[in-house]
């Protein structure tokens, strides 16, 4: 009788008989049966996504083209203008566009920056904000210094003598220092009564945030000199050469009107408020004929800046859609907050984050969802604060759209990541919060142009009549042919008659009538009225 086999100790081993297990016919057979069923789950899950996705986006691009808005960010760039048409075909403007741009002092060859970092203001009020008229005999002490090489050695310059006669005795000083641009305002000035503007932009670049806009801070710049010498020339007594160089400031400003950046539309309203400050003081001081007063009324009256909201708005947006299908096609996350003009967007991400590898992963349909949540967010939390067929913007709905944003975005880096991730909103929530603010500063800058139009008219009743009206309501039609309204409630600006002054104001960012009481700041957004008025009302 044979003994019983013995395995070896090999064989014995756990662990190769585990290996024999898991390599077995029947094991190896569920495990490819799994494996299947896991392809095709994921199969069916990447296609389902897909098909949802890309289905909810045509959709809503249908929906949105027959109400005739664009999406495409291409439809949004200016036609060319023929050089003998076109405000920005001249030497100066070209300059600008110059690559490296000039040394230190850029295109204005002068001390303005020098000597503007050096002016500061007599400690304001702290109750209540109050407009002040520049303060030349701090310029005049400024460029005193500078030609006696001993600017630097100062920390600032500040005067309290703002009277008309002490300014009238700094202007020359600093009217002599502005001439070195007079060549260049001149040129400028020649170039206005062009019928239309397009500066030479390189907008076919596949990163629209790598798109150069070297005139934007030239512009800005030439406004903020025109500022300041256009109270010198009043301060001077020389009101028909600050009214031209109001007029350019305004032009200058209004040359961005049909670009579809919205960093172009703040620079341009930023501009327009540099230039309300020369009106201010004219009017305040009462510099200004009827024959100037109505031609720079006209042109106030000519500014929509709410209406003009929406054209960069929309470009925005058509901007964020084309970037997110640039992370859909190549994978770089980075493509929603790249800002460096030396970047190629369209390519391959040079480095593996975690972001990067998921951003290859997801399914396309959740990209097209992406786009089509940023869209419907964009619309309900930022269109929706504004009616630019009326010209309101509502300060309540802001409000509420903001906290909402700030809401869905909350919990941290990390927290607000995977909740974006989860409900594909990671496009919004790194595009829309950029954008929250853009509806007050458009009130602001409407409101301070209505307030600059509606005071024209009324310093016009003034000479014709020699006093302010009793109501605003007087100065229809004679001297402006329908009053504006305010853009935040819809209603006429208030006003009140104050002896041989008046206070014209909006309720401010609050929607509550104080009486004409301001802030503490020009157009605070949490108390106060936003007013118009002139020292010792």
């Amino acid at each position: 009788m044979q003994g019983h086999f013995q395995p070896s100790v090999f064989d014995r081993s756990p662990l190769v008989r585990l290996g024999r297990w898991l390599f077995s016919w029947r094991v190896l057979r569920r495990l490819l049966i799994g494996l299947a069923w896991t392809a095709t789950v994921i199969a069916l899950f990447y296609g389902v996504e897909n098909w949802r996705g890309h289905r909810a986006w045509s959709k809503y691009q249908r929906e949105s083209e027959a109400r005739g808005e664009q999406l495409d960010y291409t439809t949004f760039i200016p036609q060319p203008v023929p050089d003998d048409q076109n405000f920005a075909a001249t030497p100066l403007v070209r300059s600008w566009f110059v690559q490296p741009p000039p040394p230190d002092g850029g295109v204005w060859q002068d001390n303005f920056s020098k000597l503007e970092g050096k002016i500061t203001s007599p400690k304001p009020n702290p109750d209540k904000f109050e407009r002040r008229f520049v303060n030349l005999v701090a310029w005049e002490m400024a460029i005193t210094a500078l030609r006696a090489n001993d600017l630097k050695r100062k920390p600032g310059f500040s005067s309290d003598k703002v009277d008309r006669e002490s300014r009238a005795r700094a202007a020359s000083t600093v009217l002599q220092e502005f001439k070195t641009n007079e060549a260049a305002f001149a040129e400028l000035r020649a170039a206005a009564g062009r019928s239309s503007t397009r500066y030479p932009v390189k907008y076919d670049l596949e990163n629209p945030w790598a798109i150069l806009l070297p005139h934007l801070a030239n512009i800005k710049d030439g406004c903020r000199r025109l500022r300041v010498k256009a109270c010198a020339e009043l301060a001077a007594g020389h009101s028909e050469n600050a009214l031209a160089d109001v007029l350019l400031g305004l032009h200058l400003a209004d040359s961005l009107k049909d670009e579809p950046f919205l960093i172009s539309y703040l620079v341009r309203i930023s501009c327009l408020q540099l230039m309300i400050q020369p009106i201010w003081e004219a009017l305040a001081e009462h510099r200004c004929s009827e024959a100037q007063l109505q031609p720079l009324q006209t042109r106030l009256q000519q500014f929509d800046l709410v209406s003009d909201m929406k054209r960069p708005l929309d470009a925005e947006q058509a901007v964020a859609i084309l970037i997110i299908e640039t992370v859909r096609k190549t994978g770089n996350i980075s493509a929603l907050t790249e800002v460096d003009a030396t970047e190629t967007i369209s390519s391959p991400p040079s480095t593996w984050t975690l972001a990067n590898v998921l951003s290859r992963i997801m399914p396309r349909g959740w990209y097209y969802q992406e786009q089509l949540n940023y869209c419907r967010l964009f619309q309900g939390q930022i269109g929706a604060a504004f009616d630019a067929s009326n010209r309101r913007v509502s300060p309540s709905q802001s409000k509420s759209a903001n906290d909402e944003l700030e809401r869905m975005f909350a919990g941290g880096r990390l927290g607000q990541d995977l909740n974006a991730l989860l409900h594909h909103h990671v496009g919004a929530a790194y595009l829309l919060p950029s954008l929250t603010k853009v509806d007050r500063r458009a009130a602001t800058a409407q409101t301070t142009t209505d307030q600059a139009a509606l005071a024209c008219a009324l310093e016009r009743y003034r000479l014709a009549n020699g006093q302010f009206p009793e109501t605003i309501a007087a100065l229809v039609p004679r001297f402006i042919s329908r009053l504006p309204h305010d853009v935040l409630t819809g209603e006429p600006y208030k006003y009140l008659r104050k002896e041989a002054a008046f206070t014209l104001y909006s309720v401010g960012w609050n929607e509550k009538d104080d009486g004409g009481v301001p802030g503490k700041a020009m157009f605070d957004d949490k108390e106060g009225d936003w007013v118009w008025q002139y020292p010792g009302n």
